[in-house]
């Protein structure tokens, strides 16, 4: 074999090896990427249209992963009136993993002066999760989000 048979090969070689590059980089940049976790972790917020402000907090002021826990959402008007008499959806999960949540949270109470009492969350592991609130009162009908991250 002589010295342009070697060289042939190693261009050959060196040609397949950027071609393969090429259509990894291609698989990786077009490839579903798992969403990022927000840096919104605020426990109050307007609503996705503005028409509540809503605050939502653990009620014993402490998240304990793998508990079952009791979270107060805080509603007000945007004038800052309390909301009464909501009706209080609750979805979410894990956006990263894909997963909903392992419970089915549901408003339970009204504490008054726009605090309801939301039972039924449990956060089983560390990460990044969702909570999807859709809220509708007399002033209408309204959505909001709140990241959690453990």
């Amino acid at each position: 074999m002589g010295l342009a048979s070697l060289w042939r090969y190693l261009l050959g070689g060196l040609g397949l090896a950027a071609l393969l590059a090429g259509v990894l980089a291609i698989v990786y940049l077009t490839a579903p990427h798992a969403p990022q976790p927000s840096s919104d972790v605020g426990r109050s917020k307007t609503t996705a249209n503005k028409l509540f402000a809503a605050t939502f907090e653990p009620e014993k002021g402490v998240i304990r992963q793998g508990e079952l826990e009791s979270w107060l959402l805080t509603l007000k008007t945007v004038e800052g009136a309390p909301v009464e008499g909501a009706a209080i959806t609750i979805s979410g999960g894990m956006p990263q993993h894909k997963h909903g949540l392992p419970t089915s949270p549901q408003a339970t109470d009204y504490l008054g002066a726009g605090r309801y009492r939301i039972d039924g969350v449990k956060f089983t592991m560390s990460g990044w999760w969702q909570l999807h609130f859709a809220i509708s009162a007399a002033a209408g009908s309204d959505t909001v989000v709140f990241n959690v991250v453990l």
